[in-house]
């Protein structure tokens, strides 16, 4: 049945940031567990974990996320496991940003200079000990704009999950316009919270990236 537009649906609107906001924190500290681990098996000396963790990233990078969302949702239903949108939508981002965190992570490592592994080394460190004490932390400084940078990616990519009924702020803006049909101002106010959610990572991601060259050209 058709209504008119009223303040609380821009209400319910807002309520429903709270989900996209939580999906992007699933996102990021599950992406980023796995893409850590992804990104160290881009490195290893094992050429079967190099491989293993290159194909890993080429089958995710290389297919959609709305392709993903599918398979988790609809397509483990065809085999008798039906997941809850969350869960689905969860497991999806997760291991689509684990990807994409991989790689910026890996370049971050291997931006390392080679002297720098080899004094660790020279040291009598563990491959583990080199990691902890001497390479993470410098690739962390490095990695800290990108990471930001893609974290607004994670946001954006969370309104996907719509299609598979997940109610964040794109699902609940389609059930209101549903039943209001007026798409406009309901799009518009979307719209809006997304870039209040984007723009200040990429004003940090922005920031940090001229903190580091800044740091690099003294």
């Amino acid at each position: 049945m058709m209504r008119d537009l009223v303040l609380n649906d821009f209400v319910l609107l807002t309520f429903a940031t709270r989900w996209t906001i939580l999906l992007s924190l699933i996102a990021f500290v599950g992406g980023g567990f796995v893409g850590g681990i992804v990104a160290y098996g881009r490195i290893s000396r094992a050429a079967p974990v190099r491989a293993i963790s290159a194909g890993y990233i080429q089958v995710i990078q290389g297919t959609p996320l709305l392709i993903q969302l599918f398979i988790w949702y609809f397509g483990l239903s065809l085999v008798g496991t039906n997941l809850p949108p969350l869960v689905a939508a969860g497991i999806a981002v997760t291991l689509n940003s684990s990807a994409f965190f991989a790689e910026i992570w890996r370049g971050c490592l291997e931006a390392i200079p080679r002297p720098q592994w080899e004094a660790a080394a020279s040291l009598a460190l563990t491959r583990f000990q080199q990691s902890r004490y001497v390479i993470v932390p410098q690739a962390a400084r490095i990695a800290l704009a990108p990471t930001a940078g893609f974290m607004v990616q994670i946001i954006k990519n969370t309104s996907l999950t719509a299609l598979v009924g997940f109610v964040e702020l794109m699902r609940q803006g389609q059930m209101i316009t549903n039943v209001t049909f007026e798409p406009l101002p309901i799009y518009l106010y979307a719209g809006a919270v997304y870039f209040a959610l984007c723009f200040p990572l990429s004003a940090l991601s922005r920031k940090l990236e001229r903190k580091f060259n800044a740091s690099r050209s003294t």
